[in-house]
């Protein structure tokens, strides 16, 4: 038999439902419906979350851990991936856009 979760959600069930209606993210919904079922009483134990959420047990262990630690703010927050920040810059972009459009409007006079 799976134990059952020992965690502490500070916030009510209330504020976790509603904030759940309002993300944008799935991964922040997942997150928020992970807490809000285990808030509300629906599941009870490790495995069945993450057999609800198709999730890796392991991923449900990080993702409480950061709940105990960094709180709800910590679980939700969005992280911008690494890499090299783009070289053009937006006039290029802009001017290309352009460029390629008066080159369509000419092709598309040139055809009639």
């Amino acid at each position: 038999m799976a134990r059952q979760l020992e965690i502490e959600i500070t916030e009510s069930a209330e504020y976790l439902e509603k904030t759940l209606k309002q993300a944008r993210s799935g991964s922040q919904k997942e997150r928020l419906q992970m807490l809000w079922w285990f808030k509300i009483g629906q599941v009870r134990s490790h495995n069945e979350l993450a057999r609800r959420l198709a999730r890796d047990p392991s991923t449900i262990t990080r993702w409480l851990q950061k709940y105990r630690q960094q709180g709800l703010s910590g679980l939700l927050e969005i992280k911008k991936p690494p890499g090299q920040a783009p070289t053009i810059t937006s006039e290029r972009v802009i001017s290309l856009t352009s460029y390629d459009f008066i080159l369509e409007a000419l092709f598309y006079a040139a055809s009639m």
